[in-house]
């Protein structure tokens, strides 16, 4: 039988010798340290070499990250792209602090730099709910000796200096002279290959996030009348949650004509309407920006113009979140920052 004694530092080491061969690992949990010793018998007897144990090997948070992926996957609830980028970004940070040093000082540092770095306070709440949730995670399923009381801690510190809490809603809206500095900035770039000024056109025109106008195929459009979108985010549906939305012009710009002037400027077999790296995009809107000068525009401000804009024609707030998409309408409030001036074109409108 495999040998298991404790060491000084309270880990359990287990020793297997078996037909010649010999093997041991260390491990936090006494359970833990004689499942393995059983397993690695069983794997001896099979002529096989005992695999190393996953569990023995945890010693960082990023150690604690990629185990809880490979949980969730393994269940087939792999972390969808939000998740996933959080994951990612919380492994780059934190992935080789021990796990140990995952304390409220350190929780404390971690949203003082997110915020430091521009993050918002519902964003840096996020990173701190997501850190908790993977040590959780390790507690529950594994049985790991991980504390998350002091990410509790950390979390009051960072509330009570106002660096965690509800998000400040964005007003921002760019305004016509600042669109059209941008498009003739896009038009002049002769090293540009995506259509920027088309594609920022779209998004105004449709509402789209800048993740979904780049994803959107050929095949999902209905030519001249309707779009659909395809595992559109939705807090509530992660897979499934496909939507069509109209394809309309009350914005400034007609949905169709650009689409149908992306059909004439095809030159690949892609499926997509858009087929171009939205990264790029991004890069391209933000350069652009920079280099005119025009403060505190984001790419997604373009989905909340777009939003405000359909207001501004006279739609009702139910026909609104068909093209949005927005299924809880007080989510849909905060989007919406309509112009005082736009009132005096809807009026004109309604007197005709």
């Amino acid at each position: 039988m495999a040998s298991i004694r404790r060491q000084k530092s309270g880990r359990w080491r287990v020793q297997v010798r078996r037909k010649g061969q010999s093997a041991s690992e260390t491990f936090v949990r006494y359970e833990d340290a004689k499942a393995w010793g059983v397993d690695a018998e069983r794997q001896i007897d099979r002529g096989e070499v005992p695999r190393a144990s996953q569990i023995a090997r945890l010693a960082t948070f990023g150690d604690l990250v990629e185990l809880h992926i490979e949980d969730m996957k393994s269940v087939g609830r792999a972390p969808r792209r939000s998740k996933a980028a959080v994951l990612r970004a919380l492994k780059q940070e934190l992935g080789r602090k021990k796990i140990g040093e995952i304390d409220r000082e350190e929780i404390v540092r971690f949203g003082r730099a997110r915020a430091k770095a521009g993050a918002g306070p519902m964003t840096v709440g996020m990173d701190i709910g997501m850190i908790k949730l993977v040590l959780s995670h390790a507690a529950a399923v594994h049985g790991l000796a991980v504390r998350v009381e002091p990410v509790d801690l950390g979390r009051q510190a960072l509330t009570r200096l106002g660096l965690v809490g509800k998000s400040r809603e964005r007003d921002r809206r760019p305004s016509d002279e600042e669109l059209q500095r941008l498009f003739e900035r896009f038009d002049r770039n002769d090293r540009l290959t995506i259509p920027m000024t088309r594609v920022v056109q779209f998004a105004i025109a449709t509402a789209m996030r800048q993740e979904e106008i780049f994803r959107v195929v050929w095949d999902d459009y209905n030519p001249r009348t309707m779009l659909t979108i395809r595992d559109r985010k939705d807090p509530r549906t992660k897979d499934g949650n496909d939507q069509r939305i109209p394809l309309l012009k009350l914005s400034g710009y007609d949905a169709v004509e650009l689409v149908e002037a992306q059909r004439f400027a095809r030159t690949n077999s892609d499926p997509r309407i858009f087929p171009f790296n939205p990264r790029s995009a991004g890069t391209a809107f933000r350069r652009a920006c920079v280099e005119e000068g025009i403060i505190d525009l984001h790419f997604h401000d373009m989905r909340h113009e777009g939003t405000s804009r359909l207001f501004e024609a006279g739609l009702q707030i139910h026909q609104v979140a068909l093209v949005t998409g927005h299924r809880d309408w007080k989510m849909l409030r905060r989007y919406t920052h309509l112009r005082p001036e736009s009132l005096h074109h809807l009026a004109g409108r309604l007197a005709a």
